[in-house]
């Protein structure tokens, strides 16, 4: 151990020098020009005892020290959103989670943010709130054997996290790389890289773990370029993102190309549906082979009621062909900021749309809609769409990137053109939707969707060691300490101007951080039991 050897070079230098006094017997007392440095190295050595200091780097990377004392790879998933907030980043990383884990070759730990009771009851629906992070798991755990019929054998847990009210989402306060330890920091996957760094002031990813994985959720740019000053705005983030997913990813996935294009990335959906969707899928296909009616209704769009989420786009196109599609009504499921305005301007219109309360997608009044509407260009992978194939009906959405995925099931019907979309919903009203064939329904399972993840996020290579670490004993060193090529030194450096702007609260204030998430706070340290961060993080001086 470095800090061993150092804290016995210093002792045994003093012992020495006390050793060679003593020999000089009848000297008159002097001034010892060394006893300052004496005293100093001392001291350093008492410092580095008492804090168990333990250094495991080289000069350009850090040393990581996993154990695979019982030959098995751990996967850590860091995500910025958990349930009971039904949104995509808390939804797919968990079942991610939970069939990476299914297969037994890994260990995985999901990692999700802690909100403090004011945040929680701005985020979560129906007034749900949790007093602990065990009863918050317990509800996770629930809700999620609860659709996939199995218990998920991994682990959850808890970083600091709080709720910024202009952004609608969570940022992370303090490091929250400190939250795997440091024997667990093997593989680590991070659900929106963006996201998660734009204030992350803490130990680099790729620094701590072997391989780092980043996978990008969410069109920030779309939603931007709304806004005031939008064009500028998005010109900003665009940058920030390229610069820290470079600095903290090995690799980039973009479910699709929807997305802007980062460095170091590829395009691979690697999400798939609640496995109750198929069922449901299962159950109208059986019945249509009975020669039951499956389908009794129309049509219906399921959304967050703000603007970006398609609402805009559905209401130009209804409002534009109002006459053309004259008889054909529409509900419409979501709740959100801009109801009131969405539902005010549809009534303006005079469009014949059925506005309702949203609810959970597999909810049994929604199994008898024949057709799914979805004009959003917003999405990066549209979760609802996939659910509505799932079901067995048609979706009528347009030729977008964010839709390529979906262009190979024959339910999908894209159009180019507002007079497209008038064409597709007469075709999809006077048909019946082709049952799913099993390839079809395997590649929209998750079992499809992990598979397509290890292969293109590297991870069946790295976990099969072909990249072959030195191994020490029941550890496995991974990183070299040899000389970084340019490209990596260019990463680190980026990284490290990265951390030093992210220290400076400022800064962090200019550029929309919300106040004091450098650091997590003192209910933050009561929840979570944590220590204060002056401790956990201390800075010695003499």
């Amino acid at each position: 151990d470095l800090c061993d050897k150092i804290v016995e070079s210093l002792c045994s230098k003093r012992k020495n020098q006390l050793v060679l006094r003593s020999l000089a017997e009848g000297e008159p007392p002097t001034v010892d020009s060394d006893k300052i440095n004496d005293e100093l190295d001392l001291r350093i050595a008492s410092v580095l005892q008492s804090t168990g200091h333990c250094y495991e780097g080289g000069f350009w990377t850090d040393f990581v020290k996993h154990d695979v004392s019982d030959g098995k790879r751990h996967v850590a998933i860091v995500t910025t959103a958990s349930l009971p907030w039904m949104t995509g980043t808390a939804v797919n990383p968990l079942f991610r989670a939970a069939y990476l884990a299914k297969s037994a070759k890994q260990k995985v730990t999901l990692l999700v943010p802690w909100l403090c009771r004011s945040d929680q009851e701005l985020v979560y629906p129906s007034n749900l709130t949790f007093s602990s992070p065990e009863e918050q798991e317990n509800y996770i755990r629930n809700w999620l054997e609860e659709r996939t019929g199995f218990k998920a054998d991994f682990k959850i847990s808890f970083y600091p996290g709080k709720f910024s009210k202009e952004r609608r989402s969570i940022i992370p306060a303090g490091d929250t790389s400190q939250f795997i330890p440091s024997k667990d920091a093997d593989i680590c996957i991070l659900e929106e890289p963006e996201h998660l760094n734009w204030y992350h002031h803490g130990k680099r990813w790729t620094d701590k773990f072997n391989h780092v994985v980043g996978i990008v959720h969410t069109n920030y740019l779309e939603y931007i370029k709304r806004e005031k000053n939008g064009a500028l705005q998005a010109f900003l983030v665009k940058h920030i993102n390229n610069w820290v997913t470079r600095a903290y990813c090995h690799k980039v996935l973009r479910l699709s190309a929807a997305t802007q294009d980062l460095p170091k990335s590829v395009i691979c959906n690697v999400h798939g549906v609640n496995p109750k969707f198929l069922k449901i899928g299962e159950k109208v296909a059986e019945e249509r082979e009975l020669g039951q009616q499956a389908f009794s209704k129309e049509a219906y769009f399921l959304g967050k009621m703000v603007w970006a989420k398609g609402y805009k786009e559905l209401i130009d196109l209804l409002a534009k062909h109002k006459n053309d599609l004259d008889g054909f009504k529409l509900d419409v499921y979501g709740n959100g900021e801009d109801a009131h305005e969405v539902q005010s301007t549809a009534k303006r219109l005079n469009l014949n749309l059925n506005f309702l309360k949203g609810r959970d997608h597999a909810d049994d009044s929604l199994h008898g809609y024949k057709i799914f509407i979805n004009p959003s260009v917003s999405d990066v992978l549209c979760t609802a769409t996939a659910e509505a194939l799932a079901m067995g009906k048609f979706v009528v959405c347009a030729d977008h990137p964010s839709n390529e995925f979906f262009r190979s099931f024959p339910n999908c019907l894209t159009y180019k053109s507002s007079e497209d979309f008038v064409a597709k919903v007469k075709e999809a009203l006077a048909n019946e939707p082709q049952p799913l064939t099993p390839e079809q329904i395997y590649n929209l399972s998750w079992e499809a969707a992990t598979q397509r993840f290890v292969e293109y996020s590297e991870l069946d290579r790295v976990l099969n060691n072909r990249h072959n670490p030195a191994k020490v004993g029941s550890k496995i060193i991974a990183k070299s300490s040899s000389l970084p090529n340019l490209s990596e030194i260019v990463d680190g450096g980026l990284a490290f101007a990265h951390y030093c702007l992210t220290g400076n609260e400022l800064l962090r204030l200019c550029t929309g951080a919300i106040p004091g998430t450098r650091d997590y706070d003192k209910q933050h340290c009561k929840d979570l039991h944590l220590l204060p961060p002056q401790v956990e993080n201390p800075i010695y001086g003499w």
